[in-house]
């Protein structure tokens, strides 16, 4: 079957690695439409490409770069028409101009097609994105959620149509994997993401001020929370404490987090967001490293047996968890196995690959010739 992707997602390398899952089974010819770039606020992620994959990535125009809901590719109607594949896979929320063009186009050259959502609130979007969105619950043949909160949110919009709960990308578990820890350090506690307040930066924060005896904190990310949480330590003369960098290729990410004790992600829920999965987590799980996280959205469900879970908003709790990791290494041990055997168990590319390769032949009612290689 010919599949294509469009998704601005993939402009990342590490999430390339689900492409040649993909294209691994004997059954699939795969081609992967991505813009050059990728704006997210003051930060551009530039498309890295992955050595030696067996299939077709081809990079086009995009239009109005970082506008979330109203980005599109202006070329994709005359690249599908020369590719004409059997599925259209659209890596976008149902209410995205991107994706509404995106099906047009694919319905004109007689493909199936599948949106993507992570949206785990019920939310009721302004015309003209309502409209689409009912566009996209009409036409689409398929969809696929990230989360059960996602597809429940799905269907109660009115989403009646084929139905698969698959996480958007899993990891490598080769390449985030756990790592000699080389020589002694301090108790490392590490973030990494966004430094927007609905992370739960102040609540860290809070926590850390609690906190008594040897801590460092590394962080990577961009944000307009920067500022304030380098001043942070500044007023507490413990600049020493603090190793903020930017945010990382997501070829460094496995090298960052294998000099970690233990990473946090202390998110909070907000009338308008919820964490929708926290990637930075089974990142973190796939290298060894314990994982602490608030209960916002779908953290608790990432997590399961493979972490800890502490009540948003409150750093007294945080700070405990810290506390208790620190001075037990058996424990931050044994939670980074577990961690680990859990990415390993429902997390990596190539089972979210295989989930998805049993979509499209479901959507095109095929059996495989043979099992795709695991």
């Amino acid at each position: 079957m010919r599949v294509t992707i469009v998704s601005k997602a993939l402009v990342v390398g590490a999430y390339q690695k689900k492409l040649q899952e993909l294209a691994s089974c004997p059954d699939i010819q795969l081609t992967a439409i991505v813009p050059p770039s990728w704006r997210d606020g003051r930060r551009e992620q530039r498309l890295e490409r992955l050595p030696g994959a067996h299939y077709q990535l081809l990079a086009t125009p995009i239009a109005f770069n970082g506008r979330f809901h109203l980005h599109f590719y202006p070329r994709l109607p005359r690249i599908l028409a020369s590719l004409r594949p059997d599925i259209l896979h659209i890596d976008e929320e149902p209410y995205n101009l991107a994706t509404y063009l995106a099906l047009r186009a694919g319905q004109r050259v007689g493909a199936r097609t599948l949106f993507f959502s992570w949206q785990n609130l019920h939310r009721r979007y302004p015309l003209p994105f309502r409209l689409m969105e009912r566009y996209a619950y009409a036409h689409a043949d398929a969809a696929v959620a990230g989360t059960s909160s996602a597809a429940d949110v799905l269907r109660d919009k009115g989403y009646r149509g084929d139905l698969a709960v698959i996480p958007q990308f899993g990891v490598d578990p080769e390449v985030f994997a756990p790592r000699p820890s080389g020589a002694a350090r301090q108790f490392t506690i590490g973030y990494a993401g966004r430094l927007v307040e609905e992370k739960g930066l102040r609540v860290l924060l809070e926590a850390l001020a609690l906190l008594q005896g040897p801590w460092r904190l590394a962080m990577r990310g961009s944000g307009p929370m920067r500022d304030e949480i380098s001043s942070w330590f500044a007023s507490r003369s413990q600049e020493g404490r603090l190793d903020l960098a930017e945010h990382l290729p997501s070829t460094e990410m496995p090298a960052f987090l294998n000099t970690l004790d233990l990473l946090v992600l202390p998110s909070l829920t907000r009338p308008n967001w919820k964490e929708q999965f926290g990637r930075v987590l089974i990142e973190a799980m796939a290298c060894g490293v314990p994982v602490v996280g608030s209960d916002s959205g779908e953290i608790p469900a990432v997590i399961g047996e493979g972490g800890l879970v502490f009540p948003e908003g409150q750093p007294v709790d945080l700070a405990g968890l810290l506390a208790e990791l620190r001075a037990d290494p058996a424990r931050r041990a044994a939670l980074g196995r577990l961690g680990r055997e859990r990415v390993l168990a429902r997390f990596t590319q190539a089972q979210i690959a295989a989930q998805t390769v049993a979509l499209y032949r479901r959507m095109l009612g095929t059996t495989p010739p043979q099992a795709c290689p695991q």
